[in-house]
């Protein structure tokens, strides 16, 4: 992993940017599925999704010096936990410690906030996915230890066509 420099910020991301961040999740999206991790057609949040993950405060990019977004988290509140929805940076961008720059100011809106924790939904299988929240300090939770909200997520996407022996919640306590 390269380290992003100082030209990358991390800043919330306005109604403008929003048209860029779902053409930066559709390119994501190929990543994942030659990971194994997607399957079908590409989808994105919409612009409406991107508008509610930005109306809380808990839309951040990744910009370079001359204003282009290169990657974005959008989480949500469930209850006292933030809830990680999305994290995605641009293929050409990847593999530079974007996501850990973009996950950690998040998590620090979490924290500031008061919450309970964050959790979010992943692949376990693709290496980019589970074994990277482990490095941030989330862990893969079952059972009782799986927040109500995650379990609910986690049977909402198998409905959608995810695969159920790939998919795992993780949790992070604050």
């Amino acid at each position: 992993m390269e380290n992003p420099g100082p030209d990358i910020t991390i800043s919330p991301a306005r109604p403008e940017h929003f048209a860029a961040l779902r053409a930066i999740e559709l390119a994501a999206f190929e990543t994942l599925r030659e990971a194994g991790a997607v399957t079908g057609q590409a989808v994105a949040n919409s612009l409406k999704d991107f508008a509610d993950f930005s109306r809380d405060g808990l839309l951040l990019a990744a910009f370079t010096p001359d204003g282009t977004p290169v990657g974005f988290v959008a989480g949500v509140f469930e209850n006292r936990w933030l809830h990680i929805a999305e994290i995605d940076v641009h293929p050409h961008w990847q593999r530079r410690g974007i996501g850990r720059l973009l996950m950690q100011a998040l998590l620090s809106i979490g924290q500031q906030r008061s919450l309970a924790g964050a959790t979010l939904t992943t692949d376990n299988i693709a290496a980019f996915n589970a074994n990277f929240y482990a490095t941030l300090g989330f862990e893969i939770v079952e059972g009782e230890s799986c927040p109500l909200h995650l379990r609910s997520q986690k049977e909402e996407e198998v409905e959608i066509g995810f695969d159920p022996a790939r998919r795992v919640g993780m949790r992070l306590d604050f």
